[in-house]
């Protein structure tokens, strides 16, 4: 059994010894192997010219946020659906059951419905920036335009039309409001 020095620090080299350094071949200070930076780094340059999201990233948060939240309502709307399907003579467990497929089937139906709709949103504006290298209120309104359109485009011209003015007022109006979010609540 050998004897052990509670004090001494376990980093430094007993007598007789030494550290191994993997690097010490490479004559690199070790210090600096570890500094890794705060900023992200890009390849090209041109990348950290524009600050903002890549096409993946776009259609990952568009189709995701707008299945969660379509997701919730629809999970609201259909315990409210089943709250007032209730008969006088379901047992406790008959109205938990009503309440769970309610609200799992049209939390699934309109997450889907609204999900595809971001979807097609998010393929749109990555495809216009990319045409205009622009990334601006018009983009996304134009993007809102063309989802509208694309939505509605089986039911004809007109409710297709319709669809993409609507698309493109409530874009334009999403963008506008979290902009002057943004300079009047300084979030």
């Amino acid at each position: 059994m050998s004897y052990s020095d509670n004090n001494s620090d376990p980093n430094q080299p007993k007598p007789g010894t030494r550290l191994y350094n993997p690097y010490q071949d490479l004559h690199l200070p070790s210090q600096t192997l570890y500094h890794l930076p705060t900023s992200p780094e890009y390849l090209f340059t041109e990348e950290s010219l524009h600050q903002r999201r890549s096409w993946g990233e776009n259609l990952t948060f568009y189709t995701g946020s707008a299945y969660l939240s379509a997701s919730i309502a629809g999970g609201a709307a259909g315990f409210i659906s089943a709250f007032r399907s209730f008969e006088p003579t379901d047992t406790l467990k008959l109205k938990v059951n009503r309440i769970l497929n309610s609200s799992g089937h049209s939390g699934r139906v309109w997450g889907n419905r609204v999900g595809v709709v971001g979807l097609i949103y998010a393929g749109m504006e990555s495809g216009i920036v990319a045409i205009t290298d622009r990334d601006d209120v018009w983009s996304s309104v134009a993007a809102g335009l063309g989802t509208g359109a694309v939505c509605r485009a089986a039911r004809g011209f007109r409710s297709a039309a319709v669809a993409g003015a609507l698309g493109g007022l409530a874009a334009g109006a999403v963008v506008t409001g979290k902009q002057a979010l943004k300079r009047y609540a300084m979030i």
